[in-house]
């Protein structure tokens, strides 16, 4: 079948490190256009995307002949952009999140395909931890951590600093947004109350910077999350204990370095984790190093693709991120500033 056109509107680090190479890198997809007004953005597009057109405005996209458009823009533009895709009978992939509240999420149900971007669920070293679930290694899971955890005491200034709702800023939106949809998809929807602790740690943060949020399945397995821009230690990665073992791993998959190194999907080495990064797997007193799943996030367009052809459905369902932002929302009101 033909390669299906798409516009790209937003090149800033999740347009020009995730999503344009990433498209490039499916067969089934033409990066048709990119819509950027930065003078600097706009350059890079055209060295790094000779064939691609580039256009000033999002306007311009909804009557371009583009088959799918992709929203990467902040937080608050999300929907509009979203909403006038749709409205324009187009499919949309939208960054996560993918809106700052669950019903605005829901507004955008019942027309062309919508398709969350949560990418994280390619991560290397979550697929193992799905694999090791899935297969019985650990016995039954019991508790599932997950950290996603920075050191940065200076505040960067921009909008994901800002406490104004409709800017979706803060821990719980940027990284949380990941930790919340892995739980979800390894065990689905929390069943009771959403426990939460989230503050605002640095003296001049406005958002929550430091936050820890708690789940309960209806399997039985119990979430513990944590995510926080003023850790002094990072603590694992991923702790998943089960009543036969454990696994352990620390540090990030190495995707989005890869990628901001210039890396693509058809490197070598992209996506692989190496053996003195593997996690642990087994018991206090008898653990063996554990060979991490390589990184998949190139799956994410084709399956893209395969859901706007009605060949399967798609990687990851609006749905879902409904679920993750009644999460966030049922967490938010426990946001306070902590300290003397």
């Amino acid at each position: 079948m033909d390669t299906l056109r798409v516009a790209l509107i937003g090149y800033g680090t999740g347009g020009a490190v995730f999503h344009a190479p990433l498209i490039s890198a499916a067969p089934e997809l033409d990066l048709a256009a990119v819509v950027t007004a930065n003078p600097d953005r706009r350059a890079n597009v055209q060295n790094r995307y000779p064939d691609t057109e580039i256009l000033e405005h999002p306007d311009s996209v909804w009557t371009g002949g583009y088959d799918l458009v992709v929203v990467t823009t902040p937080n608050r533009l999300h929907v509009p952009l979203a909403r006038a895709a749709l409205d324009a009978g187009l499919p949309v992939v939208v960054d996560k999140p993918i809106a700052p509240t669950a019903a605005e999420a829901r507004s955008l149900a019942g027309g062309p395909l919508v398709v969350p971007f949560h990418n994280r669920r390619w991560d290397g070293d979550f697929r193992t931890v799905a694999r090791l679930c899935s297969s019985g290694a650990l016995g039954r899971v019991l508790r599932f951590e997950s950290r996603f955890t920075r050191w940065r005491p200076q505040i960067k200034p921009g909008w994901k600093e800002t406490a104004d709702p409709a800017a979706a800023g803060g821990v719980l939106y940027d990284l949380g947004s990941h930790l919340i949809d892995q739980a979800i998809a390894l065990f689905g929807p929390p069943t009771a109350e959403v426990y939460a602790e989230v503050d605002v740690r640095r003296a001049d943060a406005e958002a929550a910077d430091d936050a820890f949020v708690a789940l309960t399945h209806a399997n039985g397995v119990r979430s513990h999350l944590w995510m926080s821009a003023i850790s002094a230690d990072l603590g694992p990665r991923f702790r998943v204990l089960g009543d036969e073992a454990a696994y352990t791993t620390y540090g990030l998959d190495g995707q989005e370095a890869q990628l901001r190194d210039g890396l693509t999907p058809g490197d070598p080495g992209f996506g692989v984790t190496p053996p003195e990064a593997y996690g642990l797997l087994g018991t206090p007193g008898s653990t063996r190093p554990h060979a991490t799943e390589h990184g998949r996030y190139q799956d994410f367009y084709p399956a893209v693709a395969a859901a706007i052809r009605g060949e399967a459905p798609p990687p990851v369902t609006l749905d879902e991120a409904v679920t993750g932002l009644e999460v966030i929302e049922a967490a938010l009101p426990r946001v306070g500033r902590a300290g003397p």
